[in-house]
């Protein structure tokens, strides 16, 4: 089996509700993981938006996730919160935590949650960027998984 990545908020390929997006309450969404590789020491959650006007925008970074309970509920990705386990980075905000789904005014865009197991964890130190993550999980990478949701205004 394959490394699956979902929420009961919405589907893969579906639309995200306001409740998650800068015209809700912006807070993050519950997700599950589930089937991954028995050697995962830790797992990586990446969510990003690839169509933002100057390139690829950082919407939630977390690394040093434990492998168990398999979720983080919803409204975790807040800056004085987090979840209980694993270390959050800085979005491109900003701020450490989740940053809400807000495209320009009349866009759409597609937000990619990207999931990572790993083989280690990556040690980093609070507020890392979706770079520096991106660049520790090099080599560490057993399985990796994603969905992809859209949101305009």
């Amino acid at each position: 089996m394959t490394v699956q990545l979902t929420s009961s908020a919405f589907a893969s390929g579906g639309r995200i509700p306001e409740r998650y997006t800068c015209r809700g309450e912006g807070v993050s969404p519950p997700l599950a993981w589930q089937h991954l590789p028995a050697e995962t020491e830790s797992l990586v959650l990446i969510v990003d938006d690839p169509g933002a006007p100057n390139g690829v925008f950082a919407h939630w970074v977390v690394y040093d996730l434990p492998t168990v309970p398999g979720r983080l509920d919803e409204g975790v990705g807040t800056e004085d919160g987090g979840p209980s386990e694993g270390v959050q980075g800085r979005n491109d905000y900003g701020h450490v935590g989740y940053g809400a789904a807000c495209p320009p005014m009349g866009e759409t865009h597609t937000y990619y949650f990207r999931l990572y197991a790993l083989d280690a964890r990556l040690d980093l130190p609070p507020g890392a960027t979706r770079a520096q993550v991106l660049d520790a999980l090099r080599g560490h990478v057993l399985s990796q998984t994603e969905m992809q949701a859209q949101f305009g205004r």
